[in-house]
């Protein structure tokens, strides 16, 4: 495998899952979401203080971040060896770089709309089926989206775990796996806490659609 195909596959992806989405959308309205609501840069929030349609826009946006990632580097890929490997390291870069992005003093968001995106196009689509159906089950029910992305993030490597017992898949995208849910994991310990404490806040549903002004 080419260093440089590594190198450039690498900058890509990390840079692409660096744009952070939710803080330029509320800095069209002159809103810093590190100040507002949770803090937090990612849809959630966004939802919160700018309204459930710039809310979705944000996720819609960061979730292809990851996919596009994991794409361009199948595209710069020159053989199967190549393209698995790439495929990997432009994972970890894209969900490094919405975490941890240099244009915010890396300070990100959680990862989870950019881990599905690379989910869906990395991994076998039933991880990500698996996975989606727990975030919604869990989610509707207690309307937690941090318990919802925290259970969901321990089925992919449960789901990938399984796969790799029926010989479905390499035991290197199983660690990979189990690395995504323990970043997930990490992200989400300030909300574990509070959901240990009972203080977590749920996503309450409004009939209108909040608007900045």
């Amino acid at each position: 495998m080419q260093l440089f195909n590594v190198l450039e596959a690498s900058l890509a992806a990390y840079l692409l899952g660096s744009i952070p989405t939710g803080y330029l959308v509320g800095k069209l309205y002159g809103k810093d979401l590190r100040k507002e609501g949770s803090g937090n840069i990612g849809a959630t929030n966004v939802v919160r203080v700018l309204g459930k349609k710039w809310g979705y826009l944000v996720f819609i946006v960061d979730f292809l971040k990851g996919s596009l990632a994991v794409l361009c580097a199948f595209a710069l890929a020159k053989d199967s060896t190549q393209r698995e490997w790439l495929a990997l390291v432009a994972a970890i870069l894209a969900i490094l770089g919405h975490n941890f992005p240099i244009w915010l003093k890396f300070r990100g968001g959680k990862g989870v709309a950019t881990t599905a995106g690379v989910i869906l196009v990395l991994l076998p689509r039933l991880v990500f089926i698996a996975a989606a159906i727990v975030w919604g089950l869990v989610f509707f029910t207690t309307r937690y989206v941090s318990l919802a992305s925290l259970l969901a993030s321990i089925v992919i490597p449960v789901t990938c775990g399984i796969l790799y017992w029926f010989g479905k898949l390499s035991l290197l995208f199983l660690w990979i796996s189990l690395g995504i849910c323990a970043l997930v994991i990490w992200r989400h310990r300030s909300n574990l806490t509070r959901l240990y404490a009972g203080t977590e806040s749920r996503f309450i549903k409004k009939n209108d659609d909040k608007r900045p002004s």
